[in-house]
């Protein structure tokens, strides 16, 4: 039989874990909070669990201080987690990272499913946008007849261009029916052709107030629209799935009203500049035909005869005076020519060099004196160096310190063994030398 292969507890918990972490990934988690335990080292543990099963759930500190919910026994949340296994115990359990409620949890993960859903058939690609018209004479609304939204679009519009015609598509914005009301609209707006931009909005709300602009209906029919549209829902941070897909997104449906209309006051100023341009371009016109006359007139004078004559007249001086002065340039340099021979000669006289020579000499034996004497001051500071090491070494001062050194006929004694009794020897201390003779010798034991 083959040999079996038996694994320790560790290596099993590590295998599943390592199994659980890999295959699953992240996942997306609906259901119920209990058993919420608030640690003191502030993480978060707790169990999620439907009517038929629950699982353990750990929340660390760094993800749940960006939670906006406090957790509560009995909450529905949707939660955002890894799958794992708590090795020491072997319990299976998930790693929440987010923690959102149910309700609008929900409706943002829908948000991002249908956004990338979208996104990767290419109904935000940029290559698809049309370009909003610069003059513009008829705005079409799709949004509530009765809503704030229309009111202060007209309101707009009035203020800053009258002349604008304004034509309603009214719909619903709100609620489960309201994708088909938006989406007939726009139909309808395509269908008749009467307005050179159209504009898709409704004043601000909750996600769920707003979720009809994400309807994937409403975003292929803002798609499809033949008019350039612009998308206006809610405050300027609500962002819809309509404001990815028009053509221009505006902040709020009153900057989507300033968007199409050009100010009465800016076009007055418009026209009074290209008035101004008119006027100047007949001037101009005008300065160019006698430019055109004048050049002609002129040139009429100088294809006369006496024009003529009195040109070759100066001509003829001119060229006099260039001969007059080129005699004198001439006569100036034969007069100067002593003169520079002279200085030329000065300037490769030897005496100069002498001189330059005799002061070099001189800087080079300043330089030479100072040199040895740098040379001669290292060289006696190196000598007193070597006497004060000499001195540390010598024996003189081994005994100046309280020592003597002893000696016999053969040279200084280090032992015992190299002396005798009876034997003369002398011993040097600082201030002389005494002669004595053994009488005694104790080794060291």
């Amino acid at each position: 039989m083959a040999t079996k292969h038996i694994l320790q507890v560790s290596e099993l918990t590590k295998k599943v874990k390592f199994m659980l972490e890999s295959e699953l990934n992240t996942v997306w988690l609906c259901g119920e909070i209990s058993n919420f335990i608030a640690a003191s080292s502030g993480h978060w543990y707790l169990s999620l669990k439907d009517a038929k099963s629950q699982v353990k759930c750990a929340m660390f500190k760094g993800k749940n201080q960006r939670t906006r919910i406090t957790p509560k026994n009995g909450q529905q949340v949707l939660v955002r987690a890894k799958v794992s296994l708590y090795e020491p115990r072997g319990d299976f359990q998930i790693i929440i990272e987010l923690m959102e409620e149910a309700g609008e949890g929900l409706l943002k993960q829908q948000y991002e499913q249908l956004k990338q859903k979208l996104n990767a058939l290419g109904l935000f690609a940029q290559q698809f946008k049309q370009a909003i018209p610069k003059h513009i004479t008829r705005v079409g609304i799709v949004t509530s007849p009765t809503g704030a939204a229309v009111k202060d679009i007209i309101s707009v519009l009035k203020r800053r261009n009258p002349a604008i015609t304004v034509i309603i598509y009214p719909a619903l914005v709100q609620g489960e029916q309201a994708k088909f009301g938006i989406v007939s609209a726009i139909d309808k707006a395509n269908a008749r052709a009467e307005c050179d931009v159209l504009i898709v909005g409704r004043g601000g709300g909750s996600l769920e107030d707003l979720w009809p602009f994400n309807e994937e209906d409403v975003v292929e029919a803002i798609f499809h629209s033949k008019i350039p549209t612009i998308s206006a829902v809610g405050h300027e941070i609500d962002t819809t799935l309509a404001d990815y897909v028009a053509d221009l997104r505006a902040p709020t449906p009153s900057a989507a009203a300033e968007l199409v209309s050009q100010d009465m006051s800016e076009t007055l100023n418009q026209l009074t500049v290209l008035a101004q341009r008119v006027q100047q371009n007949i001037q101009q016109d005008i300065s160019r035909k006698k430019q055109v006359v004048n050049a002609l007139q002129h040139r009429l004078f100088q294809v006369h005869p006496e024009q003529k004559l009195q040109v070759y007249q100066q001509r003829s001086d001119e060229l006099t005076a260039r001969l007059e002065q080129a005699i004198h340039r001439e006569l100036k340099q034969f007069s100067l020519q002593p003169i520079n021979l002279n200085t030329r000669l000065l300037q490769l006289s030897p005496q100069k060099n002498i001189l330059q020579n005799q002061e070099k000499l001189k800087q080079l034996g300043a330089q030479l004196t100072q040199n040895m004497q740098q040379v001669f001051t290292r060289k006696s500071e190196r000598f007193i160096h070597i006497i004060e090491q000499l001195n540390i070494v010598s024996p003189l001062a081994t005994i100046a310190r309280g020592y003597s050194v002893s000696r016999n006929n053969e040279g200084i004694i280090k032992s015992t063994t190299q002396v005798n009794i009876g034997e003369n020897i002398s011993v040097q201390v600082t201030d002389g030398v005494i002669e004595t003779k053994v009488i005694d010798i104790k080794p060291d034991k």
